[in-house]
């Protein structure tokens, strides 16, 4: 940095006041960040005006052209210049900034995309004239009629042709759509009894048609799965898990998938906190913590999670974009997450994605060599398929008859009407192969079990469950380890001493800004306590909580189940491969190994048939 001259005096600065224009353009910057901003403060507009049905277009990724078309209660013509001045706004009447009920209630996104633009907002209230005005780079021209039935339709072009330095950092027409896209999306499941449409007219003609999505019927609860069917896919919907808790005020309700519906990054995570969509750290901590015990760290959950409480219990102000928000208790907000994702994760019981059988039938099906054969008999016969039963069944097969699965022969006896053969969720063992994957049968398919990997939750949730009556052994050292911290940090670990010791981690204060640890997880053995304090708190900087020291104790658990368990290559009998499928059924979260993983696979009968064109 230069210094100033000694001898050169330097005028005294001038406080001025901003034009309006100018106040908007430095508003823009905070309110529309790129097209995709644009899109999502007109659309909720739309909706606070209470429309049933909203259509976006766009032109060259929203640079050229954005039209937003809905058919909510519109605006006077009167009031037209008035919306298009700073913080004005039908919304709120200034009295109480915490109980806001609506999308929008800054007043700024009209003038500041009016400031940086060329818009026109085209509107009819009920028993009023259309109307329409202009605002060209923040200068209004007069309102002039216009010819509309009803709801309102807002054109912005050329967006920032005012300020042509920030189109230098948009990026391409692709990306800026597809952000668009996503906007859409994220509104689309906040709204599902909404109809949306969003088209891409760029260049000539009528454009092409990017997103539909049409507005839902029946309860809120099917109405969601119904919305996050179109938006997310059937994928997801299938394999999604119901969501309702209350805690203290706060309703958490929506729909996450099973540990083995997981992908690879957190692109498919949606949080809503009173229908509005947010981005907030600690609740997506608290979803990952919700899944901590059943993904490996590069795997992520797929959920859409809706938190619902009184106005005043959550702060929307905090950022202009209004993407960020603040509760005024945060710790019970991650508990009702916490806890119930878990409950209804452990409700799933053994159950495991359907996409591990379609990725299954994918890789065994062979490539096409011309038209499907087309089989024309019919299933054979009840005794005639048992006498085949009998004839073709291999020696390795074999021990698995009797009281799990009876063969019976031609000569005996028919069933009597009373007896009735027990249908469990996972099958009756049928037989094993390559001393590793247990084949079973099922009403309507078959099972293959990874019999090592099944086996290794069980064990696994066997110790846990002993962890949590008995806690966490602790071992005290022998002379306490002293951590010298900054004050910041000190403070930091000292406010979640106490859940730490609930894992065997005894710290305290030392004096200054050290603190001593006494105690450490015995499970662990010798560690290096600095160094887990300093990991704990880089954890609980970065995302709000820390998981390490219950991590840890948990790999060593998953570790000691992993050399309990059956291992692979060990022969099995048939009541100790039906035994093991019966405490699948019977035990939480057995349908994925400890990383997350499948312990088994479901093919369906008519999956199977599809394989060998019986069609």
């Amino acid at each position: 940095m230069a210094e100033p001259h000694p001898n050169i005096s330097t005028p005294q600065p001038v406080i001025r006041q901003l034009d309006e224009t100018a106040i908007n353009r430095i508003a823009a910057g905070e309110v529309v960040e790129r097209p995709a901003s644009a899109v999502k403060e007109l659309v909720e507009n739309a909706i606070d005006a209470g429309a049933q049905r909203i259509t976006v277009e766009y032109a060259d990724g929203g640079k050229t052209l954005i039209r937003v078309t809905d058919d909510g209660c519109g605006i006077a013509g009167d009031d037209l210049p008035l919306a298009l001045s700073r913080h004005a706004t039908s919304k709120i009447d200034g009295s109480d900034l915490l109980n806001i009920h609506s999308f929008g209630f800054r007043g700024e996104a009209l003038p500041s995309l009016g400031a940086v633009g060329r818009l026109t907002i085209t509107s009819r209230a009920q028993g009023h004239d259309g109307a329409e005005i202009s605002v060209i780079g923040g200068k209004h021209a007069a309102v002039k009629p216009a010819g509309l039935s009803a709801g309102t339709v807002v054109t912005l072009r050329d967006l920032f042709y005012a300020t042509p330095a920030r189109l230098k950092f948009l990026r391409t027409d692709r990306a800026e759509a597809q952000a668009i896209g996503d906007v859409i999306k994220r509104l689309a499941m906040a709204e599902p009894f909404v109809r949306f449409v969003l088209r891409d007219v760029s260049g000539d003609g009528a454009g092409r048609e990017v997103f539909r999505a049409e507005a839902e019927q029946g309860d809120l609860f099917d109405a969601l799965h119904g919305r996050l069917r179109q938006v997310l896919g059937r994928e997801f919907a299938e394999n999604a898990l119901a969501i309702d808790a209350e805690r203290e005020g706060f309703h958490l309700t929506g729909f996450a998938a099973l540990p083995t519906y997981s992908r690879g990054s957190a692109v498919a995570q949606y949080l809503f906190v009173n229908g509005r969509p947010v981005k907030d750290k600690m609740l997506m901590g608290a979803l990952r913590g919700a899944y901590f015990d059943f993904l490996s760290r590069d795997r992520h959950p797929a959920a859409a999670l809706f938190v619902d409480c009184d106005p005043n219990l959550v702060d929307v102000n905090v950022h202009p974009a209004k993407s960020e928000v603040r509760f005024r208790d945060p710790g019970v907000v991650r508990g009702l997450i916490v806890s119930g994702l878990r409950h209804a994760l452990a409700n799933a019981g053994h159950r495991a994605s359907t996409t591990v059988a379609d990725a299954t039938l994918g890789a065994m099906r062979p490539e096409p060599t011309g038209e499907a054969r087309i089989y024309q008999m019919d299933r054979p016969s009840s005794g005639a398929r048992q006498a085949a039963y009998q004839a073709q069944a291999p020696q390795g097969f074999a021990e698995t008859q009797g009281m799990w699965g009876r063969v019976e022969t031609p000569s005996e006896a028919p069933p009597q009407p009373h007896e009735e053969r027990v249908e469990y969720p996972l099958g009756t063992a049928r037989g094993q192969v390559h001393e590793n994957y247990i084949i079973a049968q099922t009403a309507t398919g078959m099972v293959i079990v990874d019999q090592h990997a099944a086996h290794e939750r069980l064990v696994y949730e066997k110790l846990k469950n002993q962890m949590a009556a008995n806690g966490v052994p602790a071992q005290a050292l022998l002379i306490p380890e002293i951590v010298e911290l900054t004050s910041s940090d000190r403070a930091t670990i000292l406010s979640v001493a106490e859940e730490l010791a609930k894992f065997g981690l005894g710290i305290e204060p030392f004096g200054g800004d050290a603190i001593a640890v006494r105690e450490t997880p015995a499970i662990l053995g010798e560690v290096n306590a600095e160094a887990m304090i300093r990991d704990i708190l880089d954890e609980l900087e970065g995302e709000g909580e820390s998981l390490l020291v219950q991590a840890r104790i948990e790999a060593i658990l998953s570790r000691v189940a992993c050399h309990g368990s059956i291992r692979s290559g060990r022969w099995m009998r048939a009541e100790e491969m039906n035994a093991l499928l019966r405490e699948m059924e019977a035990t939480p979260h057995s349908g994925q190994c400890n990383h997350g993983r499948p312990t088994y696979v479901e093919l369906k009968l008519s999956d199977i048939e599809r394989l060998f064109g019986r069609t």
